[in-house]
């Protein structure tokens, strides 16, 4: 379900937010198993972070850089994402991982699912910040074509149940200025990891 502007009227607090998680786990572009640098730079909060490495792909309560634990996720976060997935009806979602993935223009993410989690039972929720961008919302095999949906500040996007392991990701971002992030798009991706 794409819920538009959802988070809009949280834009500020969630920017706020965002500055304050990495200012103790900085932005930084991890890579793959199979060493490449991830396009898209990020950080976490919560009780789990996910991280890749050439360990593989995996969750984990403390940053591999600092080897503290991830920042708390800030209330307002949580706040908002139990309240989309309520909204697209998934009530009672309590987030423990935060991604925070910050595009530049020309970063992407390829279509992947997300499967590292321990109960698929729970869903993926999805908030878009800043520069608008087109999400792929694939089937269940990576072959099947994808719907591109495009994106803009304080969208959200909650998958779960039947689609909860369908292939998704963003296409390119083009060059733009957003009055609030400036060059970038931020994306908070919510799941309960464990």
């Amino acid at each position: 379900m794409v819920l538009r502007q959802f988070a809009l009227a949280d834009a500020d607090a969630l920017m706020a937010g965002i500055a304050q998680v990495t200012s103790e786990a900085p932005f930084r572009h991890m890579r793959t198993p199979g060493g490449h640098a991830m396009s898209a730079a990020m950080s976490c909060c919560g009780e789990q972070g996910w991280v890749t490495d050439a360990r593989g792909y995996r969750y984990q309560p403390d940053d591999p850089e600092s080897g503290r634990v991830w920042p708390p996720m800030p209330r307002r976060f949580r706040e908002l994402a139990s309240k989309a997935a309520e909204t697209a009806g998934f009530p009672d979602f309590e987030p423990d991982a935060c991604l925070i993935n910050r595009y530049q223009p020309g970063a992407k993410m390829g279509l992947h699912q997300d499967k590292d989690e321990d109960d698929f039972s729970q869903p993926i929720v999805s908030v878009s910040l800043g520069l608008p961008v087109v999400f792929q919302f694939g089937g269940l095999k990576r072959s099947e074509k994808p719907v591109r949906v495009p994106l803009a500040h304080g969208d959200v996007v909650v998958w779960g149940g039947p689609a909860r392991l369908r292939y998704h990701g963003v296409l390119t971002l083009k060059a733009g200025d957003h009055p609030l992030t400036g060059p970038y798009r931020y994306n908070l991706t919510f799941r309960r990891a464990r």
